[in-house]
């Protein structure tokens, strides 16, 4: 694809499904397609291993055949990657395209895909998920649950809500149509005027067993735990409206009867809790979710190869590790079976942060987290369990405590005794004054009524809906609701190097050379990389890819640890790895030199590459008055040339550092206050102990499922625009608060003063909810809309 054609994309991988989608005839995605998507990874990596699909289908195969049910088969998997309409679309264009398929079902909002095949017709589950993968859509077991929001396997509370909503909608209309009658002029002894009144107060009965019951029971819950709930005072409006409705329908005195407010008011706080519930369900699905990093390894027992969980393996088990795989254990390389020497490269940049590859001979232990790099497979004899392994540690799941804000609890607290406590007070005025029972109880209902705090209960969720709104739209993905009480409190961002301030894969310094190769050089080329895990080469793949070629070159891939890869008489080798001071965002250059029985055909020269936008917006933190600080498992001379050209003081910029180390180093330096930016499960311990958690990284499951957010593209801008964000929407929270303490002052002086029936406080109540939703519109419509993540 020529060069001004991939400035549009945010990175290589982009580029090429594109181009991928339109080679196969697959327009039509770009025309479905909506909002932002993650940029593609797994495209240019290696294929997955997918021994536990083939396994999958030979089971639901061999289960059809047993049970003569005929000859389809169906299988249910997972899937990542998912983002709107024309991911569903994609799928299913490419599914119908695999010899052998038959229907084919997407849950984009669970995240499954149902295959069902013909047995005997030659359908291959496996080749379909290679496909998918090609794509960045990545196929993977599930679980019992048929929704991962679900509770105990059944329904979500949304859904339990729009049930709920669906039902007291109906109840509310009926009463609505049964008290229409009185308010046109239907006297109370007229024909048919007590059988309205029975009718409303039937349907109302209903809606408050259908809907109240949610906010009685939380109320109920809250108060056997000695706990003042803020559903309490809907809960006693409800309550108290009903009460003295029934006892109106019991006296026959329509001037007590309040069933049309009671349905409706019901239906009012039921849609907003609704809504609510639905919004934070909605974020959580749309976020990827990753493979676990604990992946399946084959262990040879009894008399043959079987998957297995890497915490149930035994010290002195055989196990394989196919290229592009983690060390799930600690485990000693064993001796080529071939005579060979038994040597392969590992990546331990996952667990140290070091970018270069490392070399271990036959004999030697090899770490758990190590990237196996080499093509096909390697042996080894299990040297340590899992539990207590560093990769354990690191793959653990963080319980957060969840950061309170401490004045907004203390100001719902107040609230909530306030409110009691003036319409107790209210009650028992107004009963020694009048000693009216029917008055005393619409005084002390328009008070709890009126009082409804919408802004708390509703506009600051929707508030912080809306910041998510925002910054999804921009790159930036909020992931915990509760990130929002956090970020106030943040005064230290800290980096991790490799992967968050610079670039995961190297980048190819001379493309131009790839033009130059001729069509025999190039497929040569393509072939050794094609399947390469090693960062160099990826680089490579994707600017083939990127260049158009397709063409492979056939034979064995063979390679030589520490050298370089052969296929015939082609050789692709590092020339020179030695670290050479550089300028600009050059970190460490090194050479890949294209040979031809000896000759160099080419030489690619590679650079590590800060990420383009770091030093404006390192720069930017620290005008905010935040500290900048960079943690790395890499050679400190790397993060100190990184931290100079980045203006971060030497004193904050450490290299060389354990997981453990980069753990202590946050924890001694206020961890509620320190913001962490890591992609990699070195990172993770860290992770642990910071208050706010970030990750560039979606395809690797540990950090994912640890962050608080996380952010797309090529830059470091969704950090800031996070942080700005986050500063308008406590500004209009704040003033939120303010309003909320000014209506309450008003509207409830009004109720207690005896000027507010129960009916113009149900018609209040929504448009101050009306007016609340109002100020977050105008508040939230300042986040700019020119501010976007550097794609």
């Amino acid at each position: 694809m020529p060069q001004a054609e991939t400035g549009a994309f945010c990175c290589g991988g982009c580029a090429y499904v594109y181009r991928l989608i339109h080679d196969e005839g697959l327009q039509g995605f770009y025309e479905i397609k909506t909002g932002a998507i993650p940029p593609v990874d797994a495209a240019l990596a290696a294929d997955g291993a997918w021994g536990w699909l083939r396994e999958a289908q030979a089971a639901a195969e061999s289960g059809v055949i047993a049970a003569g049910k005929g000859r389809a088969a169906e299988l249910v998997v997972g899937v990542q990657g998912l983002s709107c309409a024309a991911c569903v679309w994609l799928i299913d264009r490419l599914h119908t395209r695999q010899p052998g398929s038959g229907r084919i079902e997407v849950n984009a909002l669970t995240g499954r895909v149902r295959l069902s095949w013909a047995v005997g017709v030659g359908f291959d589950a496996a080749a379909f998920a290679s496909t998918l993968q090609r794509f960045n859509y990545v196929l993977g077991p599930v679980g019992e649950k048929a929704d991962p929001l679900s509770r105990g396997g059944g329904e979500t509370e949304g859904r339990a809500l729009a049930r709920r909503v669906g039902l007291c909608a109906a109840f509310a209309m009926n009463v609505m149509l049964f008290t229409l009658p009185a308010y046109f002029g239907l006297a109370a002894g007229e024909r048919y005027a007590r059988l309205f009144e029975t009718l409303a107060m039937a349907f109302a009965t209903m809606s408050l067993l259908a809907g109240g019951g949610f906010f009685l029971g939380r109320a109920w819950r809250a108060l056997r735990e000695r706990m003042v709930h803020l559903d309490l005072p809907i809960a006693l409006g409800i309550i108290g409206a009903y009460t003295g409705s029934v006892y109106g329908w019991l006296t026959a005195n329509p001037e007590n009867q309040y069933f049309d407010f009671v349905s409706g008011f019901i239906l009012l706080m039921l849609v907003g809790r609704w809504a609510q519930v639905a919004a934070v369900e909605r974020n959580q699905r749309r976020l990827l979710r990753s493979q676990p990093v604990s992946e399946r390894v084959r262990v040879w027992r009894g008399d043959r190869f079987i998957e297995a969980a890497p915490d149930t393996l035994q010290v002195g088990e055989r196990i394989e590790v196919e290229g592009g795989q983690l060390m799930p254990v600690e485990g000693v390389l064993a001796a080529a079976e071939n005579g060979g020497t038994g040597a392969a490269e590992f990546n331990l940049s996952w667990i140290t942060g070091e970018a270069e590859s490392r070399g271990f001979e036959a004999g030697r232990r090899v770490p758990a987290g190590a990237r196996f790099l080499g093509p096909g497979s390697a042996a080894f004899t299990v040297a340590a369990p899992w539990a207590g392994s560093l990769l354990a540690q690191l793959v653990a799941p963080v319980q957060s405590a969840r950061k309170r804000e401490r004045l907004l609890e203390r100001v719902i607290q107040v609230y909530l005794v306030v409110i009691l406590a003036t319409a107790a007070a209210a009650g028992a005025g107004w009963w020694l004054a009048t000693a009216d029972a029917a008055r005393t109880g619409a005084v002390v209902i328009s008070v709890l009524v009126v009082s409804c705090p919408c802004a708390l209960g509703l506009a600051f969720p929707l508030a912080e809906e809306w910041a998510s709104v925002a910054l999804r739209r921009r790159g930036v993905f909020v992931r915990s609701a509760d990130v929002w009480t956090r970020l106030g409190g943040i005064k230290r961002v800290v980096f991790d190097k490799t992967g968050t301030l610079t670039l995961e894969t190297p980048s190819l310094r001379n493309p131009e050379f790839l033009e130059e190769l001729d069509q025999e050089a190039r497929a040569a080329l393509h072939a050794l990389v094609r399947d390469n895990p090693h960062p160099v080469g990826r680089a490579l793949h994707e600017a083939l890819l990127l260049s158009g070629v397709r063409d492979v070159l056939f034979g064995a891939v063979e390679e030589t640890i520490g050298r370089g890869v052969r296929i015939g008489e082609w050789t692709l080798g590092r020339a020179d790895w030695a670290e050479k001071a550089a300028t600009g965002d050059v970190k460490w250059a090194g050479e890949a030199v294209l040979a031809r029985a000896g000759r160099v055909v080419a030489r690619f020269v590679f650079m590590d590459t800060v990420r383009a936008d770091a030093s404006v917006e390192v720069a930017a933190l620290r005008a905010r008055g935040l500290v900048v600080a960079i943690l790395s498992g890499d050679e400190p001379v790397k993060v100190n040339q990184l931290a100079a050209a980045l203006g971060v003081s030497q004193g904050e910029a450490l290299g060389g550092l354990s997981p453990q180390e980069k753990a202590a180093w946050v924890e001694a330096h206020e961890p509620a206050e320190t913001l962490m930016l890591g992609d990699g499960a070195n990172d993770s311990l860290a992770f642990d102990r910071a208050g706010c958690r970030g990750t560039p990284v979606l395809h690797r499951g540990v950090l994912t499922e640890k962050s608080d957010f996380y952010y797309l593209g090529r830059g470091i801008g969704g950090v800031r625009l996070l942080l700005e964000v986050d500063a308008l929407r406590r500004r209009t929270q704040l003033a939120l608060l303010i309003f909320m303490i000014a209506y309450n002052f008003a509207a409830v002086g009004l109720a207690v003063a005896g000027l507010m029936n129960p009916l113009f406080a149900a018609v209040l109540m929504p448009l101050s909810s009306l007016a609340t939703l109002a100020i977050v519109a105008m508040g939230m419509r300042r986040v700019a809309p020119s501010r976007r993540v550097k794609r």
